[in-house]
């Protein structure tokens, strides 16, 4: 009789995003895999599949993961300008304090140019983004905290791509006062 394969998936999967979000998908080996998740390659295999499935499966729950979390925090603010603010603060802190950068982040430059699954994850992720901070800024304009020439989209990709250079400079020159004062200034610039 075979043996019944028993383990908690989502926390071995959580384990396995550790690896991949140090070690970057290519530099995550099946041992480091099977090490962290605490299961033999068969259980793998048998049950979720081969490495790059896993990764399918660490990034989906990653990309769901902030997104939780990014509408519960939107819920908590007492405005939509509020809720910007808390956004980039957010990004800030964890810009700051992930060692290791964002994850999709690192994914989009590593795995996404050859791999048409994985950007169509990334691509998601980062439209739900934007579509989350254009309502936002929809919003403000509506309620007079933004002016009624603001365009949401222009400045929704404004915020994306500027943030996304902060990890970049975080990484290069481990100076979390400059990523503060970079937060700051978008703020001043987009609040007014």
């Amino acid at each position: 009789m075979a043996r019944t394969i028993e383990f908690d998936q989502e926390q071995a999967i959580e384990r396995a995003t550790r690896v991949f979000w140090e070690k970057g998908y290519n530099g995550a080996s099946l041992r480091d895999l099977t090490d962290a998740m605490k299961i033999n390659s068969s259980s793998l295999y048998n049950t979720i599949g081969d490495k790059h499935e896993l990764f399918v499966q660490c990034l989906n729950q990653y990309t769901r993961n902030r997104k939780i979390a990014l509408q519960k925090r939107a819920i908590s603010a007492t405005s939509p300008v509020a809720a910007l603010t808390n956004f980039i603060h957010d990004v800030v802190m964890a810009v700051i304090e992930g060692i290791d950068g964002c994850l999709a982040i690192k994914t989009a430059f590593e795995v996404s140019p050859k791999d048409d699954q994985i950007k169509a994850i990334l691509k998601s992720d980062n439209e739900f983004t934007h579509h989350f901070l254009t309502s936002l800024i929809r919003e403000a304009v509506q309620i007079g905290e933004l002016q009624n020439n603001t365009n949401p989209d222009l400045l929704a990709d404004y915020i994306i791509s500027t943030y996304t250079g902060w990890y970049e400079i975080h990484l290069l020159y481990r100076d979390p006062a400059k990523i503060k004062k970079l937060a700051q200034f978008m703020i001043s610039q987009v609040i007014g």
